[in-house]
C-alpha cells in the first residue's frame, strides 16, 4: 500500500556513505578521452596539470561504491538528505491518476543540486595543497556552488561566467562575490581563447564552450591553479548519484518505484545524479522509463552526433566520446542558461546510444508554461533548467489521464528560479521567443569534429 506522505524525509543519520559508480555496470566501456596535444589517450599526467589525483582515480575507476569523505559529509549534513516531495495539488489540478513526485536539490545552500560536486572537488583540491581554482558557469548555478564549496575549504575562485547570463542573473555574480569569488564576464580579454573570440565577434554571448576554454587554459599555465568542471566528467555524475540514492529510500520509505524517471540534461550532472542508480536497476530487470529533457534551442542528445569531439571551443580540454553539436555550436540567449553546452556527459551518451535513457527535446515557452503551473499548485518556483523536467513530467501525468492507469512520475527539481526572475517576467509578459536550432546550423557545426584512431 502507498503511503500518502506529502513530505518524505529521509533522516540524517541514513543519509548515503558512499556515491554509486556506474562505470562497472555499463552495457560497454566508455572509450577513453583523448589529448589535444597528443591524439592519444590522455595520460595522468596531463591531466594532473588541471584536476587533483583523488578526482583523477575517480574518473576511471572500476569500483562501484565509493566512500564519501568525513569532511564532505559534514558539510552535506547543512542540507542533506534533499526532501522528496509528492505533489498532490498539481496531481490534483491535472485531474491524473499518476502519483508525482519530485526531488527537490534547491535546498541548498547554493540553491541547486551543483553542491553535491562543488564540495568534493574543492575538498580533494584542498588535500593536494592548491591554493585557487579556475571555472566556468553558464546560469550561475555552477559558479555559485563552487563559490561556496571554495569558501569552506580556504581556496580562491576565479569564475568566468557565460556574457549573457552574467547580464541577465546579477544576482548569480553578487552570490558568487559573497563567498569570495571574483568574477569574469565570458568571453573575455584575460586568456588568450577569449581575446581570439572577441577579435572575431566583439559582442559574442558567449557559451559554455568559450568559458571551458578560458578557465582551462588559466589552470593550464599556472602551477598553482587547477581546474574545476560542474558538469560532464565521469566524477561529477558520481558525486550528483547521491540524488538519486537518497530518492530511491525515499521511496522505498512510502512503498513506491517510479515508472517514469525524469531529469533535465544540458551537460548530464543533474540528470546523471537522479538517474544513474535506476539504470542499474533498468539493466537487471526493472520496467522504468528514463527521460533526459533537453532545450529545443540546444539538442545534443535529440539532434547531435554520437563521435569524439572537444569539450571547448579552444580545444584546450580532452577529447572525448559523446552526443555533440559540434563544439563551434554557439546556442542561442535562452534564459536555461545552464542547458546551453555543446555536447553530453560521455556516460548519459553511451546510455543513451545503447537505448537505457530516452531524450525529449522542448520549447522555452512550454517549458516556462509547464513551471508557472507548477509553481502555483506546489509553490515552488522552479529554475528554468528544471521546468524542462516539469514540462515532460506533466505531459506523462496528462497522458496517464487520458489512458486511465496509475503511474508513478520521478522528476528532478535541481533548483529555484529565485535569481531566474527577469526570465519569468519575459514569459509572463509575453517577450519570451521559442527558437529550434535548424538542422543546417548543427550540421555545419559538426563539420569540424576531430578524427581519432583509437
Amino acid at each position: 500500500m502507498i503511503d500518502e506522505s506529502t513530505k518524505i524525509l529521509l533522516p540524517e543519520k541514513d543519509m548515503p556513505r558512499q556515491w554509486y559508480n556506474i562505470i562497472p555496470d555499463l552495457p560497454k566501456p566508455l572509450n577513453p578521452p583523448i589529448s589535444p596535444a597528443t591524439g592519444k589517450p590522455v595520460s595522468p599526467e596531463e591531466l594532473g596539470a588541471i584536476f587533483p589525483m583523488g578526482l583523477i582515480l575517480q574518473e576511471a575507476s572500476a569500483q562501484r561504491y565509493i566512500d564519501i569523505p568525513e569532511e564532505v559529509l559534514e558539510i552535506y549534513r547543512l542540507w542533506r538528505p534533499s526532501p522528496l516531495f509528492r505533489a498532490k495539488r498539481l496531481e490534483s489540478r491535472l485531474g491524473t491518476p499518476a502519483r508525482i513526485y519530485y526531488k527537490y536539490e534547491g535546498v541548498s545552500p547554493a540553491g541547486s543540486h551543483k553542491l553535491n560536486t562543488a564540495v568534493p572537488q574543492a575538498y580533494y583540491n584542498m588535500k593536494e595543497g592548491i591554493s585557487k581554482i579556475s571555472t566556468e558557469t553558464g546560469a550561475g548555478q555552477w559558479g555559485s556552488a563552487m563559490a561556496l564549496a571554495c569558501n569552506f575549504f580556504g581556496i580562491k575562485l576565479h569564475v568566468y561566467m557565460v556574457r549573457v547570463s552574467y547580464e541577465q542573473k546579477p544576482y548569480r555574480k553578487f552570490m558568487m562575490e559573497t563567498w569570495g569569488a571574483s568574477v569574469t564576464p565570458s568571453p573575455s580579454p584575460l586568456t588568450r581563447a577569449g581575446r581570439d573570440i572577441l577579435a572575431k565577434e566583439p559582442d559574442s554571448p558567449g557559451s559554455l564552450g568559450m568559458a571551458i576554454s578560458e578557465a582551462v587554459e588559466e589552470a593550464a599555465t599556472h602551477e598553482d591553479v587547477h581546474y574545476a568542471l560542474g558538469s560532464v566528467l565521469n566524477h561529477v555524475c558520481l558525486h550528483q548519484t547521491i540524488i538519486g540514492l537518497e530518492t530511491r529510500q525515499q521511496l522505498e520509505l512510502v512503498g513506491d518505484y517510479p515508472d517514469v524517471l525524469i531529469g533535465c540534461a544540458g551537460g548530464g550532472s543533474n540528470f546523471a545524479g537522479l538517474a544513474l542508480p535506476f539504470v542499474r536497476d533498468k539493466m537487471n530487470g526493472k520496467e522504468i522509463r528514463i527521460v533526459a529533457v533537453e532545450p529545443a534551442a540546444c539538442p545534443s542528445l535529440t539532434k547531435g552526433r554520437f563521435a569524439y569531439d572537444y569539450g571547448d571551443e579552444a580545444k584546450l580540454a580532452p577529447i572525448v566520446q559523446m552526443y555533440t553539436l559540434g563544439h563551434g555550436f554557439i546556442p542561442p540567449a535562452i534564459h536555461a542558461g545552464g542547458l546551453r553546452y555543446h555536447g553530453m556527459s560521455p556516460l548519459v551518451s553511451l546510455l543513451r546510444h545503447e537505448g537505457l535513457v530516452d531524450a525529449v527535446a522542448v520549447p522555452q515557452n512550454a517549458c516556462f508554461e509547464a513551471a508557472v503551473l507548477f509553481s502555483r499548485c506546489e509553490g515552488v518556483i522552479p529554475a528554468p533548467e528544471s521546468s524542462h523536467a516539469i514540462k515532460v513530467a506533466i505531459d506523462e501525468a496528462r497522458r496517464a489521464k487520458e489512458e486511465g492507469r496509475e503511474k508513478t512520475i520521478v522528476f528532478n527539481l535541481s533548483g529555484h528560479g529565485h535569481f531566474d526572475l527577469a526570465s519569468y517576467e519575459k514569459y509572463l509578459s509575453g517577450k519570451l521567443e521559442d527558437y529550434e536550432c535548424p538542422d543546417e546550423i548543427i550540421n555545419q557545426a559538426l563539420q569540424d569534429l576531430p578524427e581519432v584512431r583509437l
